[in-house]
């Protein structure tokens, strides 16, 4: 009976001091977590890549002004031919040429007022100005502006000048985005990670992350402050990703 006697009390000691023990340790353990819910270190990823054009379409205009339509129409049906016979003697077959429809301006006058030694006067004006335009593909894009140059040339000393340009076609952003986005998420991650290194801490695991909009740099869109390809066939896509990281 009295070994019975004092044992019950140490068991029931032993358990108080056992439960203040565990009690400690998560109080300690929940106000360790509180704080470290402070120690946060925010980085920012780039990530960048250089997206090559699939095609390139190359195009051709001119026009003719006067007042008889009739022979405006002529001379543009007969500079189309001629064109036409040019770049299909240069491997360009007419099922690769679109020719789209003639545009016609037409002002209904001949004259309009413009201003001459300070006071207006009546000037003779064209009434009709008649479009053309052609355009073919070229998948070779790194040769497309040496074959404006070369067909600008022959054009002109064939007295068949016209205005050429060239409009370059790039994948679609959504074929690279995820390869962008991973790549800026990694660097932003070897950012966080010198940081703790220096700090002397460890990097813990993402407490919010934004993703900066895409950008592009090239020959159509350029941002300032980042570098554009000077070949006109090649845009850089450009990203920067904002984590926040837990430190431990």
């Amino acid at each position: 009976m009295e070994n019975k006697s004092i044992t019950k009390p140490l068991i029931i000691g032993c358990s108080i001091i056992l439960g203040m023990f565990l009690l400690g340790f998560y109080i300690f353990k929940g106000l360790r977590t509180f704080s470290d819910k402070d120690r946060v270190v925010t980085v920012k990823g780039l990530a960048e890549m250089n997206m090559m054009a699939t095609s390139a379409s190359i195009n051709l205009s001119f026009s003719f002004s006067g007042d008889s339509l009739q022979q405006l129409l002529s001379q543009t049906q007969a500079k189309k031919k001629a064109i036409l016979d040019y770049l299909n003697d240069n491997g360009y077959s007419n099922g690769d040429i679109t020719i789209y429809n003639v545009g016609v301006t037409d002002r209904q006058r001949y004259t309009e007022w413009q201003w001459e030694d300070g006071k207006q006067v009546e000037v003779k004006i064209d009434r009709y100005t008649v479009y053309q335009s052609l355009s073919f593909t070229s998948v070779d894009v790194k040769s497309v502006e040496n074959k404006i140059s070369q067909i600008k040339l022959d054009l002109i000393s064939n007295n068949l000048t016209s205005d050429i340009n060239s409009t370059y076609i790039f994948p679609e952003l959504n074929s690279i985005k995820p390869k962008l986005i991973a790549e800026s998420t990694k660097n932003a991650r070897i950012a966080g990670e010198q940081f703790a290194n220096d700090s002397q801490a460890e990097l813990g695991k993402i407490k919010t992350a934004s993703q900066g909009q895409i950008s592009i740099a090239g020959n159509y869109y350029n941002e300032e402050g980042s570098s554009a390809p000077s070949e006109p066939y090649i845009q850089k896509a450009r990203v920067v990703s904002t984590i926040v990281f837990f430190l431990e």
